[in-house]
C-alpha cells in the first residue's frame, strides 16, 4: 500500500455530506487517486451537534476513499465551516529597523495587524495579506529588501469559534485521524475553482452548501471579503418536502431537477446585499462563480444572472489529473481545495505562491493551541 509520491487527504465535513479526497503529487501535477463520501447527520449549519454521528460519517467517507486509493489514511486537512466563521479587514503599522525591510519587519507588521480584541470564545484562524505599504508606496506584494522607514500592512482576518474547531478536531481524532491543518470553509473552494485571471480582475465565489452559503471576494490577487450566510440548499429541500409532503430524500432528488425559485432568489438577494454592504459589488469584473452542491440544480445559473447581473459561471475543480471525471463537480470543490492547500503546506511545495504563507503560519499556531485540549 506504500506509495512513492506523498499523499494529501482533504476532508470536507459538511451539513449533509462528508467528502474525502485523496491526492498525490506527481511529475504531471496533482492526481486524484481516491474519493469517499457519506451522509452527514451530526451537523447543523456546518457545526457539529452530534459527535458520534459525525465520527461515524467521517469513518465511512475515509474508509471508502482508502479502498479506492489503496492506502491507509492517517492524517487529513479539514475544513472548518459554519456561520461562526467571520472575516474582516485590518491594518498594521511598524517602523522599519535598519531602513531596509526584512522578514522580521514583515512578521511584526502582521502581528500588529492581527492585534485585535476578540471575545474569549473566538480566535484568529487566518491572517491573509492584501498589500504592503512602504513609506508612501502602496500596492506592494513582497516588501522584503525594499528601502524605507515605515511599513504598513493591509490584511484580511478570518476568525472562528474556539469550541467549533475543538469539536471538529475531536471528531477526526475519534475516527482515528490526525488533523494536519484546518482551513476555513470560505477559502477552501476558492483554492480549487478560481483562475488567476479571476483573482486579479475581481470575482465573488458563492459556495452553496447544505446549511450555509460561503462568500469569498478576491480582487488584485488578494482576499477582500469573506462571509458565511446561514442559508443554503438544504432550505430548498425542506421547503419542497413540506410543500409536497414527501420524504426529505425524495425532496432532495426532486430539487436537482427543478429550481425552487422563490427560496433561491431570496438566497441570491441575501448574498447581493452582503456584497453591497461590504462595498465589494463594484470590483467584480469577472462576475460570480457558483460552486457547492446547491450549484448543481438546474437553471440556477440563469436565476443567479438575473439577480446579480454580472456574468455567472459554474465553478468546478481545476488543474487536476487522475479521477477528474468524478471530481469534476461543484460538490467536490471544497474537498479538492483542502487538498491543494495541503500540497502548498508540504515542504516540497514551499516554492508555491498564493495564500500559502500566512495560512500556514497562523494555521500552525491554531493547531498547536487546539492540541492543548486533547
Amino acid at each position: 500500500m506504500a506509495r512513492r509520491a506523498p499523499l494529501i487527504v482533504g476532508l470536507d465535513v459538511g451539513t449533509y455530506k462528508v467528502g474525502a479526497i485523496v491526492a498525490e503529487l506527481t511529475a504531471q501535477g496533482t492526481e486524484i487517486v481516491g474519493i469517499g463520501s457519506s451522509t452527514s447527520k451530526g451537523l447543523r449549519k456546518g457545526v457539529v451537534v452530534n459527535i458520534e454521528a459525525t465520527v461515524e460519517a467521517i469513518r465511512k467517507a475515509t474508509e471508502e476513499a482508502e479502498l479506492m486509493a489503496g492506502c491507509e489514511i492517517r492524517s487529513v486537512i479539514v475544513g472548518s465551516a459554519g456561520n461562526h466563521i467571520k472575516g474582516f479587514n485590518s491594518h498594521g503599522v511598524v517602523a522599519v529597523k535598519g531602513r531596509e525591510v526584512g522578514p522580521g519587519d514583515v512578521e511584526r507588521v502582521l502581528d500588529a495587524a492581527r492585534a485585535i480584541a476578540l471575545p474569549m470564545d473566538r480566535q484568529v484562524l487566518h491572517v491573509l495579506p492584501q498589500e504592503f505599504i512602504v513609506d508612501d508606496q502602496d500596492g506592494i506584494k513582497e516588501p522584503i529588501g525594499m528601502a524605507g522607514v515605515r511599513l504598513e500592512a493591509r490584511v484580511h482576518i478570518v476568525t472562528g469559534a474556539i469550541s467549533s474547531g475543538q469539536n471538529l478536531i475531536k471528531c477526526c481524532n475519534r475516527a482515528g485521524l490526525h488533523v494536519r491543518d484546518v482551513l476555513a470553509g470560505p477559502l477552501a473552494a476558492a483554492e480549487a475553482v478560481l483562475t488567476p485571471e479571476e483573482r486579479e480582475l475581481g470575482v465573488a465565489l458563492l459556495d452553496l452548501g447544505g446549511g450555509t452559503t460561503d462568500v469569498v471576494v478576491v480582487h488584485a490577487g488578494a482576499i477582500r471579503h469573506t462571509a458565511v450566510l446561514p442559508v443554503g440548499g438544504g432550505h430548498v429541500t425542506t421547503d419542497l418536502a413540506a410543500a409536497l409532503r414527501t420524504p426529505f430524500a425524495e425532496a432532495e432528488r426532486l430539487k436537482q431537477r427543478e429550481v425552487i425559485e422563490p427560496r433561491m432568489e431570496e438566497l441570491f438577494t441575501f448574498v447581493r446585499r452582503e456584497l453591497e454592504r461590504a462595498g465589494c459589488a463594484h470590483v467584480l469584473t469577472s462576475g460570480i462563480v457558483l460552486t457547492g452542491g446547491g450549484a448543481a440544480m438546474q437553471q440556477v445559473m440563469a436565476l443567479a444572472e438575473r439577480v446579480f447581473r454580472p456574468p455567472v459561471r459554474l465553478g468546478v475543480p481545476l488543474h487536476l489529473s487522475g479521477l477528474v471525471d468524478v471530481v469534476a463537480s461543484p460538490m467536490y470543490s471544497t474537498a479538492v481545495g483542502l487538498v491543494l492547500h495541503g500540497l502548498k503546506q508540504d515542504p516540497r511545495m514551499r516554492h508555491g505562491d498564493g495564500m500559502r504563507g500566512q495560512l500556514g503560519a497562523v494555521g500552525e499556531r491554531m493547531m498547536g493551541w487546539l492540541r492543548e485540549f486533547f
